[in-house]
C-alpha cells in the first residue's frame, strides 16, 4: 500500500510538471487546427439533379455537376481531411513510460533475528528489489510548436492543391462544353448545306429537264449531295464524341442531355494584359509556391530544433522485501550533442528551400509566358471572329444570292454556283473555328488568372 501511494505521488508530480511545460504550446495547437479547420473545410452543395437525364444543360449546370460528382475532386478534399490527422498527430504530448525492475527475484523473506548479524546482512544482500518508475520525455527548443506551424502550412498547401485543382476542372468543363456547343453548331451548318445542296439539286433538275442545262450538271450537284451528307454523318459522330468528353468530367452520376444551351458569339471587352498578369501572379498555383517557401522555412526550423536534446525525467520507488518499506528514486537524462548535431538534416531542409524558391521563379516565368501566349491567341481570335463576321460572312451570303439568281436565268453556269455554295460554307466554318478558338482562350486566361476576366459578369449566365 505505501508503494502505491508513493507511485501516485511520483506521477501527480511528473505529470504536473509535464503539462506546466507544455500548457501554452498546447493551447496555442488548438486554437490554429480550429481557425484552420473553419478555413480549410470544404463546403458541397446539394445536387439540384433528381434525375440522369436533362433537356437543356447549361455552362452553370455543368459546372455544379463536375463540382459535386468528380472524383479525382473529391479525392483531394479527402487528402485536405487526412492533413488535418497528420496536424492533429504531431501536435500531441509523448506517452509516459512506465518501468518494473525486479532484482532477485523470490527472495522475500523478512529478516529475523539479529538484523545486524552475518547471516541477515547476507541475506539482506540477495533480497528481492522491485523498482517501479515512471519515465516523461519533455522535448526542448520549440520542437512541437515547429512541428505543428509545418504540419498547418502542409494542410494550407493542400487547400492550395485543392483550389487548383477545382479551377482545372473549372477551365475542363467550360473548354468541353464549349466544344460541344461548337459541334452542335457544326452539325447544324452540315444540315444547312446538305438541304442548300438538296435545292440545288431540284434546281438544276427542273433546267435539265427544261433541256436549259445538260444533264452532266445534274450529275455534279448529285456529287455535291453526297459529300453533304457524308460531312453531315462526320459532324454527328463528333458531336457525339464531344458529349462524351463533357460528360466523362463528372462520371457516372448523370448520364444523358439532350442539347447544351449557350452562345459560342457573346464576346467580352478585350481586357488589360497588365491588370491580368497582377491577377495571373497570386493565382492558386503561384500562391502555392509561395506556401511551400513557407512550409520549407518551417521544416528547417523543425530540423533546427531537433539539435537540442530532450530531457527525460523518471520517479518512482524502490521496494525492499526483506525489510519492508520504499524507497522514492528520481532521475534525469539528457544526451549529450557531442557527434550527432543533425547537421545533415539541417544542410537537405536547406537546399530544399532553395530549391521551392527557385521553382516559385519558375513558376513566376511559366505563369507570365502561358498568360502571353493565350493574350496573343486570344487577341487573334478576336480579329478573325470581327473581320469574318462583319466582312467575309456577309459578303460569302451575298455572292451566292447573286450567282444562284443568275444561275436560274443561265447568266451563270454551274461551276460558278457550287463554287459559291463551297465558299459560303467553308466561311461558315472559319467563322465557327475562331469563335470556338475565342472561347477557348477566354476559358484558358480564367484559367490562369483563377477567375472570371470580367468580375461583375457571370459568364455562365449566358454561355
Amino acid at each position: 500500500m505505501n508503494l502505491l501511494i508513493i507511485l501516485s505521488q511520483c506521477l501527480v508530480g511528473i505529470t504536473s510538471l509535464f503539462f506546466s511545460i507544455n500548457c501554452l504550446s498546447g493551447t496555442a495547437t488548438e486554437n490554429l487546427l480550429l481557425k484552420f479547420s473553419q478555413q480549410s473545410s470544404v463546403e458541397n452543395s446539394n445536387s439540384t439533379f433528381s434525375s440522369k437525364e436533362i433537356d437543356e444543360l447549361t455552362l452553370k449546370n455543368a459546372l455544379q455537376l463536375a463540382l459535386e460528382h468528380n472524383s479525382e475532386l473529391a479525392a483531394f478534399a479527402k487528402e485536405i481531411r487526412a492533413l488535418e490527422g497528420i496536424t492533429l498527430q504531431v501536435g500531441l504530448l509523448p506517452n509516459p513510460d512506465l518501468s518494473v525492475n525486479v532484482e532477485n527475484a523470490g527472495n522475500i523473506n523478512s529478516l529475523q533475528g539479529d538484523i545486524n548479524s552475518q547471516k541477515s546482512v547476507a541475506q539482506e544482500i540477495v533480497q528481492q528489489l522491485t523498482t517501479i518508475r515512471i519515465s516523461q520525455l519533455i522535448e526542448l527548443g520549440g520542437k512541437r510548436a515547429a512541428r505543428i506551424s509545418a504540419a498547418t502550412l502542409g494542410e494550407e498547401i493542400a487547400v492550395n492543391d485543392y483550389e487548383i485543382r477545382k479551377i482545372d476542372l473549372v477551365a475542363q468543363v467550360a473548354n468541353a462544353f464549349t466544344e460541344v456547343l461548337a459541334n452542335q453548331e457544326q452539325l447544324n451548318l452540315a444540315n444547312e448545306n446538305q438541304q442548300l445542296a438538296q435545292i440545288l439539286v431540284n434546281t438544276v433538275s427542273k433546267r435539265v429537264q427544261a433541256g436549259k442545262a445538260p444533264p452532266i450538271e445534274e450529275t455534279k450537284v448529285e456529287i455535291a449531295l453526297s459529300a453533304t451528307q457524308i460531312a453531315l454523318t462526320q459532324a454527328q459522330r463528333e458531336l457525339s464524341v464531344a458529349r462524351q468528353r463533357l460528360l466523362q468530367l463528372w462520371g457516372n452520376s448523370f448520364s444523358y442531355f439532350d442539347k447544351a444551351v449557350g452562345n459560342l458569339e457573346s464576346l467580352i471587352v478585350t481586357p488589360n494584359f497588365d491588370s491580368l498578369l497582377q491577377r495571373a501572379l497570386v493565382n492558386p498555383m503561384a500562391l502555392r509556391a509561395m506556401k511551400s517557401i513557407e512550409q520549407r522555412k518551417s521544416l528547417l526550423e523543425v530540423e533546427k530544433t531537433r539539435r537540442i536534446p530532450n530531457l527525460t525525467v523518471s520517479a518512482g520507488a524502490v521496494h525492499h522485501a526483506s525489510i519492508g518499506g520504499s524507497t522514492p528514486v528520481v532521475s534525469m537524462a539528457i544526451p549529450l550533442p557531442l557527434f550527432n548535431r543533425n547537421q545533415g538534416s539541417i544542410k537537405e531542409a536547406h537546399e530544399r528551400l532553395e530549391k521551392s524558391k527557385d521553382e516559385q521563379t519558375a513558376i513566376e516565368i511559366r505563369i507570365r509566358t502561358e498568360l502571353a501566349q493565350a493574350y496573343e491567341t486570344f487577341s487573334a481570335a478576336q480579329s478573325e471572329v470581327n473581320i469574318l463576321l462583319n466582312r467575309v460572312i456577309p459578303g460569302a451570303k451575298s455572292a451566292f444570292e447573286v450567282t444562284k439568281k443568275g444561275y436560274q436565268i443561265g447568266k451563270f453556269g454551274l461551276i460558278e454556283l457550287l463554287d459559291a455554295q463551297r465558299t459560303l460554307f467553308q466561311n461558315q466554318v472559319l467563322y465557327l473555328r475562331a469563335l470556338t478558338n475565342y472561347q477557348l482562350q477566354v476559358n484558358e486566361i480564367e484559367r490562369l488568372i483563377g477567375g472570371p476576366i470580367d468580375l461583375k459578369t457571370d459568364r455562365t449566365a449566358y454561355r
